[in-house]
């Protein structure tokens, strides 16, 4: 595609117009809106799964791992999901207009917070077609324009829900320049988006550490993002062993390549005897490759020694690190040290220990007695979400409306001056 920047800008000046018209319509219309939407990809699957087939067929013939070519897949219960995730969008009351906080001053002028919406937001992420359908409901929702920026791999798979999205705006009149998809897969394109700052507001990154450095060092747009999904289960001295195995397996197995998984287990020195060994067993059934200490190598055989980089590494396959500890300030520790502020999880019994946990360990999200794999917008109550923040600004965890919408303030007189 020739002269990318002046195609990206156009994009960009038709979403802001878009947010302006979409700041003022009712609760009612955008529910009927992302209605339609999900109708339209209920109505064609067919169409869907053809399209999804190329990208697998094409990621396949490119060498795709297989971690990427499970985000890519949309399996029937896949499309569910979208369709699910955007109904219950429709349920969630809407955060725009909202008035909190009043209260009246001293110079007789009330003061409250209203919410309102972010504006233009970037969405540049890879392999996961479902995004697009996620992000579109959710910044509908929340009276935001969206520009979607998938990857190369996912083209097909995103144009063909891109096209029930907008046939679903359509059908409720609502501008299709609500949500954009940019259709080339020229990688001159994220560059191009990240540099107008005039018409969009946020960039909300999903994918690999690459592309978000190159985000993040790129852009000049403020940014929503997590950069690793580093994530740990500690199984405390004093759990339950049946939880303790059971929430680890899952953490780790139950998908491999999605950033709430487990990527490293920490085990009480007082169970590693019997947890160790039995752990080694379900693990190895599904076909996970154990990296331990020099501990955990005295407790279980044929592992590979875990280096340096391991306890810093997002697999996102099926390896999982595995570190014998003393203490809870030792589990903690760890974390601090290498972890990413993502999830992280204790399994245990004693209550006074649950809380040192959850106060200490810096992460956006913190569990007790539970998988890893809780960590997302859906299982939250929070809709479909768009992405998870391990910043400290703005949101922080998975990204639903709310983290969607800013505040501003709201002042009320009646011919008050300032004396």
């Amino acid at each position: 595609m020739k002269n990318i920047e002046k195609y990206v800008k156009n994009i960009s000046l038709q979403a802001k117009e878009s947010s302006r018209i979409l700041r003022g319509i009712d609760e009612k219309t955008k529910n009927a809106a992302i209605q339609a939407m999900a109708d339209e990809i209920d109505n064609s699957r067919e169409d869907i799964s053809k399209n999804n087939s190329k990208d697998i067929n094409n990621g396949k013939k490119e060498g795709l791992h297989k971690s990427l070519i499970d985000r890519l897949e949309l399996t029937s219960s896949r499309v569910d999901a979208m369709i699910d995730g955007l109904l219950q969008i429709i349920k969630l009351d809407d955060p725009v207009g909202k008035i909190t906080d009043l209260n009246t001053r001293p110079s007789g002028i009330k003061v409250a917070k209203m919410r309102v919406p972010l504006g233009v937001i970037g969405i540049i992420y890879e392999s996961r077609p479902n995004v697009t359908a996620d992000a579109s409901g959710l910044c509908i929702k929340a009276g935001n324009a969206v520009i979607l920026r998938g990857g190369s791999e996912a083209i097909n798979s995103n144009q063909a829900i891109t096209q029930c999205i907008q046939r679903g705006l359509a059908n409720t009149k609502l501008d299709t320049h609500c949500v954009q998809l940019i259709e080339t897969t020229d990688r001159s394109a994220v560059g191009a988006l990240l540099q107008m700052s005039e018409e969009v507001d946020v960039i909300i990154p999903r994918g690999g550490k690459s592309l978000i450095e190159r985000i993040t060092k790129e852009s000049k747009i403020p940014i929503i993002k997590h950069l690793d999904g580093i994530c740990h289960v500690y199984i405390h001295e004093d759990a339950d062993l049946e939880k303790a195995v059971d929430i680890a397996i899952n953490s780790k197995t139950q998908r491999f390549g999605v950033c709430n998984a487990m990527e490293t287990l920490l085990v009480s020195e007082k169970h590693a005897a019997q947890l160790l060994p039995l752990l080694q067993n379900k693990l190895t059934e599904s076909g996970v490759e154990i990296r331990g200490c020099s501990k955990t190598g005295s407790y279980i055989n044929d592992i590979k020694k875990a280096s340096d980089e391991d306890w810093r590494t997002e697999y996102l396959a099926p390896i999982l690190s595995v570190k014998v500890v003393t203490s809870i300030h030792e589990a903690i520790d760890h974390i601090a040290k290498y972890g990413s502020n993502h999830t992280d999880a204790i399994v245990t019994e004693d209550k006074e220990i649950a809380n040192i946990f959850m106060r200490e360990v810096d992460s956006s999200s913190v569990m007790i007695n539970a998988s890893t794999r809780f960590a997302d917008g859906f299982e939250y109550g929070l809709g479909a979400e768009i992405g998870i923040s391990t910043d400290k600004l703005h949101a922080r965890g998975p990204v639903g409306l709310e983290g969607l919408t800013n505040q501003k303030f709201i002042v009320y007189g009646d011919g008050h001056i300032r004396k």
